[in-house]
């Protein structure tokens, strides 16, 4: 019998307007007060992590449901139309006193993506979202991006608590990854390191980005890291050893099974707790716990073909992670899986239409797939 995942939480629908130019580094050059850019035709699809990992999931054969809110307006009727078109619409819970979430994405050349965006239905998600039907045989349930959810990080993050609860109460596996917070926000006023502090040990599998972790458990050392930075992009200038490392050890310490952090282009980084924790992940994924056991490593990223948008390279990379994971792999080949999955999705504009299976995957690494820093 097929392992069953539920990926829940937000979803929006991706507005992306084709800019084409020479890369820039700087995004004061290509927008200003005043200017009109040409852009082309606007890429149209789902975003979020329901529909990015959920979708990508499918795409590599795991038996997923899509459960997340949105409202019965005309961006509803959008991402409805789209989740049909992969038979993945089952789930979705749609709402009169709701409006539906959008982005619109910059993605200029060069430039790490910007995005306009409005949480709509997502606000108003809680663990009552979760049927309790739905759980029952579940091997894996992931949920993702509270922090733009407003009811996930209310309260010191206590309907978070509440839907992992409810997971690891029916049995499942649970995993989890995060959003970047806007420092100028009302996210950005919660404690996370709190609300983190108390949903790891509900959380089996933890698949956040580097920057997003830095904000929530070092938000002194995130700000020297942007002004190291510069222009450049955070992950350009991240040590291993003492940027990284300490924020994942941080993690287990916290209780969390397994760690995947994304780190951009240059790669991600694993690691794993003792036997211990391992033991009480849920049996439905299978995990060998003396293999995956106090595990540590860093996976370089793969030279991608070309690059058009880096919309959903996270939410796919953490696909693949946990789709190997279910299929029994061990974790050096989940992260390889990952960051190889993370460079074909960057070839597209949209989070799918780059992705490769995992033979095609094996191929092209047997083949000698350049790395970034070969």
């Amino acid at each position: 019998m097929s392992k069953k995942v539920i990926v829940a939480g937000h979803i929006c629908l991706d507005i992306t307007p084709e800019i084409k130019g020479q890369p820039t580094s700087k995004i004061q050059d290509f927008l200003f007060p005043g200017k009109l850019v040409n852009v082309g035709a606007a890429d149209i699809h789902t975003g979020g992590v329901v529909a990015n990992t959920g979708l990508a999931m499918k795409f590599l054969g795991a038996d997923v449901r899509l459960l997340a809110k949105i409202g019965n307006d005309s961006f509803g009727d959008m991402v409805e139309s789209i989740l049909k078109s992969h038979d993945a619409a089952d789930c979705l819970i749609r709402k009169d006193s709701e409006h539906t979430s959008y982005s619109v994405v910059i993605a200029v050349p060069g430039v790490d993506r910007i995005f306009l965006h409005d949480p709509g239905a997502n606000d108003t998600f809680t663990s009552d979202d979760i049927p309790d039907a739905l759980l029952e045989e579940t091997a894996l349930f992931h949920f993702g991006y509270p922090p733009i959810m407003k009811k996930m990080y209310e309260n010191d993050g206590e309907e978070l608590v509440r839907v992992m609860k409810k997971a690891v109460d029916s049995g499942a596996a649970t995993s989890m990854d995060l959003a970047a917070v806007d420092p100028g926000s009302e996210a950005a006023n919660a404690d996370w390191e709190m609300i983190l502090s108390k949903v790891l040990s509900l959380t089996d599998i933890f698949v956040p980005s580097v920057e997003e972790l830095c904000f929530m458990l070092d938000r002194d050392k995130y700000f020297r890291i942007r002004e190291r930075a510069g222009n450049l992009d955070f992950t350009e200038v991240l040590s291993i050893e003492e940027d990284i490392v300490p924020l994942a050890e941080k993690c287990i310490s916290m209780g969390t099974a397994v760690l995947l952090i994304k780190c951009g282009v240059p790669g991600m980084y694993y690691c794993t707790a003792g036997e211990e924790r391992l033991r009480r992940v849920s049996s439905r994924i299978e995990i060998d716990v003396k293999e995956w056991a106090d595990k540590r490593g860093f996976e370089k990223s793969f030279k991608p073909d070309r690059v058009l948008s880096g919309t959903g390279a996270g939410d796919t990379s953490a696909a693949a992670f946990l789709v190997s994971i279910l299929n029994g792999c061990p974790i050096e080949k989940c992260a390889e899986y990952a960051v190889a999955t993370g460079a074909s999705c960057v070839t597209a504009y949209d989070a799918l239409s780059g992705l490769k299976s995992f033979p095609e995957l094996d191929r092209k690494m047997e083949s000698g797939w350049e790395m970034m820093d070969d």
